[in-house]
């Protein structure tokens, strides 16, 4: 099958959504089909090679194609503008894009003029940038006409589009519960690199038990939950791993972790490279998704790391939220504490801390578990929505 990803964004992109869109087309490849993605340039100086930077062997099926470089308020036209023509030549089988409004356009072309669409949702866009101003703690709010836009988006693209992808299911029943029921729709949550023959490797007992986090610093993804639970634990110490240069939340946690005392036991190590988070991963005890309320984590979450924690075979200790429940369980392949709840947490970590068969226990599960969603296993999945949509065309 002939595969055209739309992901009108600079390329390579440090922050999860890159490596999910590289992952994904790079796994389809990989099963056999040719995929186009493109993308907007990168914007290093050198531009950097997607495939070195992914840390992925080149493979001749998945081709990366980049529109000409044009800055400023007319670069989304400039994207359209280069592919658009591609679009209506229809020499690709079908269309796949995480992008509502690439995907809203795209819907919107006559069926006889586009390939068919398959729309990668990653949340309700009016619930998420309502409450993005609020979670991040500055900018204005979004005014009524724009939640309006969006929300005829969303319902232009679930009524039109040839497939539909949501990443939980509590996210697909409420689109289902707005719009009605539709064909074709499949939940599908991310996944992650797996090396070939692994085998699980428990970490050797030392005194001072590490626990990790990975991932953006956001307040609503917990790690000021974290920093005040550490407190409580004396017999753990941390690692921050991630965020973004130049966003002051390193600053904000840094300074948390001071107020708290815990600063001697905590480590930033600032933005890794996507293929030096593993190793990382692999020198923690713990590992944990401290994600507070929110309508993104409740509703929509299926973070890149959760699957990164599965494959390291740690213990985990998660927010118990329900998108997060629909991987984890508590006490099979986790332990799933109160979110927000820095108390809970600070438990749950000394439990684990001093029951090592409890933790070798999640720990082996997690691993296992990991087989499922591999990169390959979600490709696997996707397929069925893109032949459904490809035989509708």
């Amino acid at each position: 099958m002939r595969i055209l990803y739309l992901a009108d964004t600079r390329f390579p992109l440090e922050r999860a959504n890159g490596i999910q869109t590289f992952e994904t087309c790079r796994a389809l490849a990989a099963r056999g089909h040719m995929v186009t993605l493109i993308v907007r340039p990168d914007t290093a100086d050198p531009p950097r090679d997607p495939w070195a930077f992914y840390g992925a062997a080149r493979d001749a099926r998945f081709t990366i194609s980049a529109t000409p470089t044009i800055a400023g308020p007319v670069r989304r036209p400039a994207y359209l503008l280069a592919v658009l023509p591609r679009i209506a030549s229809r020499t690709d089988d079908v269309v796949l894009t995480r992008d509502l409004g690439m995907a809203s356009i795209a819907v919107r072309l006559g069926a006889g003029m586009r390939p068919p669409v398959i729309y990668e949702a990653h949340g309700y866009a009016p619930a998420v940038s309502a409450e993005l101003p609020r979670l991040l703690g500055h900018s204005e709010p979004p005014s009524a006409r724009k939640l309006a836009r969006l929300a005829a988006r969303e319902r232009r693209v679930w009524l039109r589009a040839d497939g539909y992808v949501t990443l939980t299911a509590t996210h697909r029943d409420e689109l289902a519960a707005r719009f009605g029921p539709r064909r074709n729709a499949a939940v599908i949550p991310d996944g992650t690199r797996l090396t070939p023959h692994r085998t699980y490797a428990p970490r050797s007992p030392r005194e001072t038990l590490v626990v990790g986090y990975a991932g953006h610093l956001y307040p609503w993804k917990g790690v000021d939950t974290l920093i005040e639970a550490l407190a409580a634990v004396p017999a753990v110490k941390a690692v921050i791993i991630g965020g973004q240069p130049g966003e002051g939340d390193g600053a904000r946690l840094q300074a948390l972790a001071r107020a708290f005392g815990v600063a001697h036991r905590t480590e930033f190590t600032g933005w890794q490279r996507p293929t030096d988070v593993a190793a990382l991963l692999l020198d923690c005890d713990i590992l944990v998704l401290p994600n507070v309320r929110s309508t993104l984590s409740e509703r929509y979450t299926s973070p890149l790391k959760l699957f990164e924690y599965l494959a390291a075979g740690r213990p985990i200790v998660a927010s118990n939220l329900p998108a997060v429940r629909e991987i984890l369980t508590d006490g099979i392949n986790a332990l799933l504490v109160e979110p927000g709840n820095a108390a809970a947490l600070a438990a749950a970590l000394d439990s684990l801390a001093h029951n090592p068969q409890l933790a070798d226990r999640l720990g082996r599960r997690a691993f296992a578990d990991a087989a499922l969603f591999s990169w390959d296993a979600r490709a696997a999945r996707l397929e069925p929505v893109l032949v459904e949509a490809g035989g509708r065309s």
